[in-house]
This record gives C-alpha cells, structure tokens and sequence, in this order.
C-alpha cells in the first residue's frame, strides 16, 4: 500500500507516492533517462529497485531533443513521461520522488537518506544523478541557456545551422568546437578571453576560414524569451548573434559518490570503468555525472548498459 507525502523541496510543493518497502536490490539515485533506463533494465530482469528523483533535470529548460531516434525533435520532458510510464509497468520498480541528501556503506550494502526523512537500503547503489552547469555572472546567460546558447553541435547545430554564430569558450575548447560549428555555419566568431592565448597557427587558421576573433569580456546578454539578440561588452560594443555555443564549468549534481569514496576524474567526472562500475565495489554510475558525452541517446544507452551489468553482478552472486 502507498501513502501519499507532500513537502516543500526547493521552494515549490512535490507530491511523493511512498513506498512501504524500505530494502531493494538496487537503488538508483536519478530518475531521468539514465536512471530510467536501468530501472528498466533491471525491472525486467525482476529486481526489486527503487528510483529517487528530484525532479530537476538539467535540461529543463531546453525545447527539444535532438539527435535521439525515434524521438528526434521530442520536448525531453515528454521523452521522461513516457520512459517513465513505461518503466513503471514492471511491478518490481518503484519511483519516489524525493531527494537523496547522504548515504553510507554498512556490512550489508548501502543505505540512502531522502530529505523527508526517510532511509532505504539496497544491495547495489546507481548513481545517474547528472552534473550541474556553472553559470557565469553575465545578465541573461542563463535564461537563455538551453536555448539559444547551447553546448553541443550534435545536440543543437542542425536547428541553428546558417544563423549568424558565436563560440564563447578558454582557446583550447573554442578550438575544439570551430570546424564542427563552421561546418554549420558561415557566419562565425570567436569570442577568448585574450587573442594573445592563441597560437600564430591558430589565428591565421581562423583567418583562413574567415573566423572573427573578440576578446573583450562579456558584460551582459540581450534577449527575448531565451532567445538571444545581442552580446554586450566591458567596452560597451553590442554585437547582434543568433546562437552562442559556450563551454561552461560544472559539478557534479550529488555529493554523495564523493562521501562514499568514489574517485573523480581530473575533469569532475565519477570515474567509471567499461561496465560503469566506480571505484567503490557495489556502486555503479551513468549518465551525464560519469560521461563526456551529454545527449539523451547516450544517458540511454549507459543507464542499459548499468542496469545489464548491475543485474550480472546479482545474478552470480547468489549463484
């Protein structure tokens, strides 16, 4: 039997279907598309798990997904009601929707705190918890992000394709991201912290593929809904853009892998092996918190792959 809970988490009310049960198999930390689809996994492969999830994915605010198909062009958040809806099917699969706060190993397995004060314990531990952008203090970047200032060519680039473009990253990323933006667009800048960071070579590669460069710092975004209009600068310039690709810093959306003990990659990442397993034994993780990759295809296929190799993982061990 199910109790309803409602508490005020962030700021805004959360309806949170509880669960009697307290023990899973496996608890996974994360309910949106990675999470999802371990729980899938597992779910058919009759585990009891339980899926915690906050509700706040981190692109919440991006209109649609692309470069998934099936799904091409879907709202992400319609993709998370289906996947969800369907995972829910398989009656071994609970969803809570709460917040994991901290968690310890005992001599059993693992043991979650939510912040309405429940504890669950499970034998296996996911984390598809995803990272968290940084945003830098610049007026209107973050309202626009997602939307019109975006991180990824595969995810975004075909929708902005031939608009009139800018790169806002350090040198070595910008030049990363300019031939697969160029590919899309003719109509490019570059926007560094300082033109003396490139290299001779870099710049007349960027002059030969009438590349602009600025490296005046950005005081403030202009837009409309999210929709970019114009850049403005510490000299007072304003430059009309229609798209923004920028790198920005991240961390990870849970302290709880690093209390555990799970190491991190040099670049914030949970570092994870070829089957997701982290440096803890038991604890597995997928998704954008254990990847360079972020689209919602490859939380997808690494939440399977997790979920297949969790299952593995219980299965010989009880035979």
């Amino acid at each position: 039997m199910a109790f309803p809970l409602t508490l005020s988490l962030s700021g805004f009310e959360k309806y949170i279907p509880m669960t009697n049960n307290k023990d899973f198999d496996v608890i996974i930390i994360g309910g949106s598309y990675a999470g999802l689809s371990a729980a899938m996994a597992l779910g058919r492969s009759l585990r009891q798990v339980l899926v915690i999830d906050s509700g706040k994915p981190c692109n919440r605010q991006t209109p649609h997904s692309h470069n998934f198909v099936t799904q091409d062009g879907v709202k992400p958040g319609q993709i998370n009601i289906l996947a969800k809806e369907q995972v829910l099917k398989y009656d071994t699969v609970k969803f809570i929707e709460d917040l994991a706060v901290s968690g310890y190993k005992s001599e059993t397995g693992f043991h979650i705190k939510t912040v309405s004060g429940n504890e669950f314990s499970s034998r296996k531990l996911i984390f598809a918890t995803g990272i968290e952008d940084i945003m830098p203090g610049i007026k209107g970047f973050s309202e626009c992000w997602g939307i019109s200032i975006v991180h990824c060519p595969y995810c975004h680039g075909f929708e902005l394709r031939n608009l009139k473009t800018a790169i806002y990253a350090d040198v070595k990323k910008a030049m990363h991201l300019a031939p697969l933006v160029k590919n899309l667009t003719d109509d490019l800048t570059m926007i560094v912290q300082a033109k003396s960071d490139l290299r001779d070579e870099e710049i007349e590669k960027l002059r030969k593929n009438n590349i602009r460069i600025i490296d005046t710092p950005i005081t403030e975004i202009e837009h409309q809904d999210g929709k970019l209009q114009n850049v403005v600068f510490a000299d007072g310039k304003k430059v009309s853009f229609d798209a923004l690709y920028a790198v920005v810093p991240f961390q990870q959306h849970s302290s709880i892998p690093g209390d555990l003990g799970c190491n991190i990659t040099e670049h914030g990442h949970i570092e994870v092996d070829a089957f997701q397993k982290t440096s803890v034994k038991g604890v597995y993780a997928c998704g954008d918190n254990s990847g360079m990759m972020r689209s919602v295809a490859n939380a997808v296929y690494s939440g399977n792959l997790t979920g297949a190799m969790v299952n593995a993982e219980l299965a010989m061990e009880r035979f």
